[in-house]
């Protein structure tokens, strides 16, 4: 063999080499995404049983650094326990098909205890474990952003704003508000006025596009989706009938879809978790009267009654006359200096009317009425709080609602497609 031909062979060959070491080199995946969960779960609304589930079942995709429970009234920490209790029965058939499933007791040590009633009027009140577990992962040392993901009131993001305000630039937040917004008024809106610079997706109608089924094939219906193709699903498929019946909603699910199918980067873009857009102010009208049917404001606005009463010596942000509204009660405050607030988020088109009651003479016995239309943020008043350049809110086009639900075809148009996805799952478990 001549040293040319040889010379040829030695360079086929080390080029042989490189092509099969650079086809065998491990391929870089993408970061799972770090992410904290704020739930009302055990609270009034069994919806977020059925989110929870649906998340252990796509835990392999996601670095979940927090569990916290923060609901109104009952519910506690020991609702993500029993949760995680059917995962770990669940989870040795999960990691046959897919890497990544976190050990349940890794779930386990996350879970925290966040803060289980409405925060007064200034918006805040005392640290709780679930609101210092927010600031501890959001100071975590990370080229990523920390994912809030708020399934109920906002008291738990609220209080680690406002006891470590720096995280702003650690932290995006995707809320599902609408309901939500309702019960935590006063702590959006102290979030909403000294944090306007927080990254934020403010989704107060678009998740309804999750469960509204009109346009989905028969199997893929809420109340046919269980037979289908969750019974028989392991541990989560036998406990998810004791919500709602099987029928599914998991109307908190869009804010982890969100991150499940598009860019979560940009709100603007279509994803599973909806598409949105920035809003340059968020509705609030102060009132200084009683008002009548003549006054509209936005559905989801922030309203503010203010009532003039007797210097008091009670402590200013006490609560000491409510505020009646469709048979559920609002607390109104003392502000200081004879001046008495209570605020109200309407979460739907509605003609309402309200009635105050107080051992306050002066603050008893308010009526009126306001009418609340959408869309959403609607006209621009001296009153709002104006937000920053990553605040986004429901698509306001007509093209995207569905029926009366703003935004919420960004949602409903790929709701089957992320049916079907999950259906696959649930086969694992069989």
């Amino acid at each position: 063999m001549n040293n040319n031909i040889h010379s040829q062979l030695q360079l086929l060959f080390l080029l042989l080499i490189a092509i099969f070491t650079s086809c065998q080199a491990p391929q870089t995946l993408p970061p799972k995404a770090r992410i904290i969960i704020s739930s009302d779960i055990g609270g009034t609304d069994p919806d977020d049983f059925q989110s929870m589930i649906h998340l252990l079942m796509y835990a392999d995709l996601f670095q979940i650094e927090g569990l916290i429970a923060s609901p109104f009234e009952k519910g506690r920490k020991k609702d993500l326990l029993d949760m995680i209790d059917l995962y770990a029965q669940d989870f040795g058939q999960l990691k046959k098909h897919a890497q990544g499933f976190p050990e349940p007791d890794s779930l386990r040590n996350v879970c925290k205890q966040g803060l289980i009633s409405a925060a007064p009027y200034k918006g805040f009140d005392a640290p709780s474990e679930g609101s210092d577990w927010i600031i501890q992962c959001a100071q975590k040392a990370s080229d990523q952003p920390l994912w809030v993901l708020v399934w109920g009131g906002m008291e738990d993001l609220a209080q680690a704003l406002h006891d470590a305000p720096g995280i702003k630039e650690k932290i995006r937040v995707y809320w599902i508000g609408g309901p939500n917004k309702k019960w935590s008024i006063n702590a959006y809106a102290y979030i909403a006025e000294h944090h306007p610079d927080l990254w934020m997706i403010e989704a107060n109608a678009t998740y309804r596009g999750w469960f509204m089924d009109q346009e989905s094939s028969p199997k893929l219906k809420g109340d046919a989706y269980y037979d289908n193709y969750i019974q028989g699903g392991g541990a989560m498929g036998k406990a998810f009938k004791n919500y709602y019946g099987g029928d599914i909603k998991m109307g908190d699910t869009p804010s982890l879809a969100y991150l499940m199918n598009g860019d979560p980067d940009d709100p603007l873009t279509e994803s599973w978790g909806g598409s949105f857009r920035p809003i340059g102010h968020s509705s609030r009208h102060i009132f200084e009267r009683n008002t009548t049917i003549a006054d509209t404001v936005a559905a989801y606005a922030v309203l503010e009654w203010r009532f003039t009463g007797p210097e008091s010596a009670i402590p200013e942000d006490s609560a000491c006359f409510s505020l009646e509204i469709s048979n559920q009660i609002w607390p109104g405050y003392y502000l200081g200096n004879g001046i008495y607030g209570v605020r109200y988020s309407s979460k739907k088109p509605e003609i309402a009317s309200y009635a105050t009651a107080s051992a306050i003479p002066e603050l008893n016995g308010h009526t009126g009425q306001f009418v609340s239309t959408r869309p959403w943020p609607g006209k621009a008043c001296p009153d709002d709080y104006l937000s920053g350049t990553h605040w986004y809110g429901d698509r306001p086009e007509p093209e995207y609602f569905l029926e009366n639900q703003q935004g919420a075809k960004t949602v409903s148009r790929y709701r089957e497609m992320f049916l079907l996805d999950w259906a696959k799952r649930w086969e694992w478990l069989k």
